[in-house]
């Protein structure tokens, strides 16, 4: 079994390391020990987040989940980012070759800006979904949110292996963890509570009714309980006895009444209190921290305002390719009109069955295979599969990727939610396919953790801007890959770079603007084909994650950009199957080392 680390005790050195010789006292000073910085910093970083290490495929933390919002947790983040930053600047970087000069670059930036976050008056923490930002007094929320996200784990299906006896005792030692964090969370919203910085009201009332089945579920019907209706065969009958018994115990005497207090402070303190206004501009400091988090989350210096008007540009240039399409339909009338038709028609709503949701994505990965040696030299090596997104979270959930195991053990995974299979639209599968899956998500997140001429940190999900950047881009090539041969399939493509667009006006607009929640809400349904429920979620969801939104619009922009430039540069020499190669090769970069790159690349053809 692993050492257990103690997250959560006063004396954080043995977090951060132990007894071993300090990680600061180490000089790098020539490129050879460059090995040497990069392998501390993966170790460092697997140490401040050991749900994405379990997810990457590392071991050695499955027993414990980080108490990240503590005050201790971030005091020593801050020691240890200035202390890498230090050890960066001593590099000799004469002789490093490309990946290793962008590795340092990335491993910097990400130092900066995360301590800048830190050290923000609302202090920014990256969380452990996805490596996204959280602020220090929203520590949960209705999306996106640890407490969602561990109950996942909990159903035993997600990254946390339930296979060995080991596993299943590790996640007890999680629960505890997780508890602690709870804890956490509820007096970091007191604070919040005392400082006037509360989550606005619509959020909170989302957050309650989720927190229901935690509460109300018989132990055995609980989520939490779920490893034990699975226990592996080859668990000895006193193993099976000791270990139910175990989790029966902590879900009766600690998870439901630690759920059952989250929601009674949610009711009756935290709601009461809940804010009018929709967007982090209102609060004290939000205007510099919501900068913060468009240089976070774009890695641009762009401002709200910029991006604000690039957002209508662009809103206008896809509502006039929209227009076309729906004129080569037939239909007859405004755009408008159009999307309720699209939203409504029983074409577009085929399925009686949730599998038959599943069977029909599965076949565009055949369809796709057959134009993808035209469009890619490289594949990933991991294994796909297409699941339904879990009952207890389907309902709020939007679909996803999850990425597999480094070592192959579990293959990547695209949820698709279908809450009402009779509504289950189509109208965007095709594109949301090629974004989650092939060659979105999958393509690229699995490439990055498989590349062995990268430093371990740059294996794992990073950069949004370039990982959601990809995925978008990766929506585009559609045509190039045998897709949207069907007009309306084509036509929700469209719809979704227009959700995109969309995002850079609305969450600037709540963020900067000072737009409600209801302004935001009408100028996507003015805009776009989803329903008013979609909206709403996604709306509430930016309100939720400042800036997190606009990474995807940001990231595709500058891609496609670099591909039109090269395509111009370079002329009959051009191979798209290269300058995807280009993309793909070195792990999420900040947009800024991207395009040096990618003119680099240029220049030498």
């Amino acid at each position: 079994m692993p050492n257990r680390i103690p997250l959560f005790c006063i004396s954080l050195f043995i977090f951060f390391g132990g007894c071993k010789e300090s990680e600061t006292s180490k000089e790098v000073v020539a490129p050879q020990n460059l090995e040497i910085l990069f392998e501390d910093y993966q170790q460092f970083k697997l140490r401040i987040n050991p749900i994405e290490a379990t997810k990457a495929g590392y071991t050695a933390f499955n027993d414990t989940i980080a108490d990240y919002i503590s005050d201790d947790y971030q005091k020593h983040l801050v020691e240890e980012y200035d202390a890498f930053l230090t050890r960066i600047e001593k590099v000799d970087t004469l002789g490093l070759n490309e990946t290793q000069r962008l590795a340092l670059e990335v491993m910097q930036w990400d130092c900066s800006i995360k301590k800048e976050g830190l050290k923000n008056e609302l202090a920014v923490i990256t969380s452990p979904i996805y490596n996204l930002p959280t602020l220090e007094f929203f520590p949960l929320g209705q999306i996106q949110s640890l407490h969602l996200y561990v109950a996942q784990l909990a159903g035993g299906s997600s990254v946390h292996p339930f296979q060995t006896i080991e596993d299943y005792e590790n996640w007890l030692k999680r629960i505890e963890d997780y508890l602690t964090f709870l804890d956490t969370s509820i007096t970091k919203m007191k604070e919040g509570l005392e400082k006037d910085v509360v989550l606005p009201r619509s959020l909170i009332v989302k957050m309650i009714p989720q927190l229901e089945d935690f509460v109300s579920k018989p132990v055995e019907q609980h989520i939490f309980y779920k490893p034990i209706l699975n226990l592996p065969e080859t668990f000895s009958p006193d193993d099976s006895k000791r270990l139910k018994e175990a989790y029966v115990a902590i879900i009766s005497e600690r998870v439901i009444p630690k759920y059952a207090m989250l929601k009674r402070f949610l009711k009756e303190e935290y709601l009461p209190h809940g804010r009018s206004t929709s967007g982090i501009g209102a609060l004290s400091n939000g205007a510099e921290t919501y900068a913060y988090l468009i240089r976070l989350h774009t890695s641009t210096n762009m401002t709200a305002d910029e991006i604000h008007e690039l957002g209508k540009r662009e809103v206008a240039r896809i509502r006039r390719e929209m227009e076309k399409a729906m004129q080569a339909s037939g239909f007859r009338g405004d755009l408008k009109a159009f999307f309720d038709e699209v939203r409504g028609t029983e074409k577009l709503m085929p399925f009686t069955q949730p599998d038959q949701v599943i069977t029909y994505f599965e076949s565009m990965e055949e369809k796709i295979d057959i134009k993808l040696d035209s469009v890619f030299n490289l594949r990933p090596k991991a294994g796909f599969k297409v699941r339904r997104t879990e009952a207890f979270r389907e309902a709020s959930a939007s679909a996803e990727y999850v990425p597999g195991s480094k070592d192959g053990s579990r293959p990547g995974v695209f949820y698709v939610p279908i809450p009402e299979i009779e509504k289950f639209n189509i109208l965007t599968s095709e594109a949301l396919f090629l974004h989650e899956a092939i060659p979105g998500h999958h393509f690229q997140l699995s490439l990055q953790q498989e590349n062995g001429d990268l430093p371990e940190f740059l294996h794992p999900e990073s950069l949004g801007v370039f990982v959601e950047g990809w995925a978008l881009y990766a929506e585009s090539l559609g045509k190039e890959l045998g897709l949207y041969t069907d007009l309306y399939l084509y036509f929700g493509m469209l719809s979704m770079e227009m959700h995109r667009a969309i995002r850079l006006v609305v969450d600037t607009g709540m963020h900067a603007k000072g737009w409600t929640r209801e302004e935001a809400i009408q100028y996507s349904l003015d805009n776009e084909a989803d329903s008013v429920e979609g909206i709403t979620a996604e709306i509430e969801r930016y309100m939720a994650t400042p800036g997190q939104a606009l990474s995807y619009k940001i990231g595709q922009l500058k891609i496609r950009e670099l591909r039109t430039k090269a395509e111009k540069a370079l002329g009959e020499a051009f191979d798209v199957r290269e300058f995807h190669d280009q993309v793909l090769n070195t792990g999420s970069l900040p947009l800024i080392l991207l395009e040096k790159k990618i003119e680099g690349w240029i220049n030498e053809n």
